[in-house]
């Protein structure tokens, strides 16, 4: 059995802290990174990308709605083409950074109100898809797993990353629980554990309510800010490994051939 974690990096905002992640990319398999648009600019992307590198670990862009104040929370209309246009920009930005540092992007994925949004709207997610495989068809979609992101990632015949979160609850619709509830985070790094094990396991969303919805899962997911991160991705890889689980880095996955 294998999987692979990943976490959104390189994020520096008022919002958010970057700190662990230089550590982080000492545990972690995948890093997706901001470019500016939510967090982040340029010289910390270019130094995200040189660490992970170091570590051999996978990196991706992780676009989001140009909304900063608000860390890329807030949910946007966009019309479709305004939309493909802004993957597209943060796409290149993120790939002509990778070229000259000579390390290359596996995958996109969505942040924040956008991942959100995507993975209840099938069009919101084609658009997406579509940028992505007319700048590059050999690019991972990381999507939400039995979301309508992946249906239009198969749809348009892409290669896609199922994922699910560790340190997430789900609602019983397989959708994560609105962080404006109280119990939306799992902020124990042992019950992170067991609830990613069961989903890898069981191949199913491990929902609040006891439900399981059987999906694809190659990818877990922790977030790189808070005190308990550095603690919460150590505890994941050494439990997984501890369970006979072959971490990979995303593009390594036999599940994504």
């Amino acid at each position: 059995m294998e999987a692979n974690i990943n976490c959104d990096l390189g994020e520096s905002s008022p919002h958010c802290s970057s700190e662990n992640d230089p550590i982080l990319l000492t545990i972690i398999n995948t890093a997706n990174v901001a470019c500016g648009y939510h967090a982040g600019d340029e010289p910390t992307m270019r130094k995200t990308i040189k660490i992970a590198k170091d570590n051999n670990v996978s990196i991706g862009v992780h676009p989001s709605f140009k909304d900063p104040e608000n860390f890329g929370r807030k949910r946007i209309q966009l019309s479709p083409k305004e939309l493909k246009q802004l993957i597209t920009e943060q796409l290149e930005l993120f790939d002509k950074i990778c070229f000259e540092e000579k390390y290359p992007m596996t995958h996109v994925k969505p942040h924040g109100a956008m991942n959100n949004m995507a993975c209840e709207s099938y069009e919101m997610s084609k658009v997406i898809g579509e940028a992505i495989k007319e700048y590059n068809s050999e690019l991972i979609y990381m999507v939400g797993a039995k979301t309508e992101m992946e249906t239009a990632g198969l749809d348009l015949g892409l290669k896609i990353a199922c994922e699910v979160f560790a340190d997430r609850n789900y609602e019983d619709n397989g959708l994560l629980y609105s962080r404006t509830k109280s119990d939306a985070l799992i902020t124990d790094p042992i019950e992170a554990l067991n609830h990613s094990i069961k989903m890898i396991e069981d191949q199913a969303i491990n929902c609040k309510s006891g439900k399981r919805i059987p999906c694809k899962v190659d990818t877990i997911c922790l977030h790189g800010d808070g005190k308990t991160a550095v603690n919460l991705a150590k505890t994941l890889r050494d439990g997984f490994i501890k369970r006979g689980i072959n971490l990979k880095k995303l593009n390594n996955l036999t599940s994504l051939k």
